[in-house]
């Protein structure tokens, strides 16, 4: 049982700059890798940069963006990925000093990018925030949670919000 507990988990927390995902973040910390039997377990932080909208002038409805919009664009999405991994390294993570800690962004769909990384990644877990849409959001948006249970290999954690007192939703 020794080698069991020395082996590293590897635990994917997938945030964004919902309060969702950080709150999945910290339950994780509090409860999968509080213990300190689990100084072995390393905490992969992944972002994922959704797609740059594309553009067309086809129909003469589209848009057609120069090289500097362009340009100002990506490093609009880079600031967003840098604060909200900022936010749950500096904030977040704080508290637990022992867990180590690594970060990753990622560019693409985040249902596949997760999907992908988790089994790259070699992750012991998945673990994801809910939006908490409902089941007609949840068809016409998507769930990347749903999506990801559905699809990658190692046991998934969805940590949902809690429930707010009435008529704070």
């Amino acid at each position: 049982m020794a080698d069991a507990a020395a082996k590293e988990r590897r635990i994917l927390v997938a945030v964004d700059e919902g309060e969702e995902s950080m709150h999945a973040l910290s339950w994780c910390l509090d409860n999968l890798a509080s213990d300190k039997s689990m100084a072995n377990d390393t905490l992969v932080l992944l972002y994922v940069k959704p797609p740059r909208s594309v553009y067309t002038a086809i129909d003469g409805t589209g848009y057609i963006f120069s090289s500097d919009v362009l340009s100002a664009m990506d490093k609009y999405s880079n600031e967003v990925a840098e604060c909200v991994m900022e936010k749950a390294v500096t904030r977040v993570c704080k508290d637990h000093p022992d867990v180590k800690v690594e970060t990753r962004v990622e560019h693409g769909d985040p249902r596949d990018v997760i999907c992908q990384m988790t089994q790259k990644l070699g992750a012991d877990v998945l673990v994801l925030g809910s939006h908490g849409y409902g089941p007609i959001k949840r068809a016409l948006l998507g769930s990347v949670s749903n999506h990801c249970a559905q699809n990658v290999k190692c046991p998934v954690l969805i940590v949902k919000m809690p429930k707010s007192p009435a008529g704070h939703n």
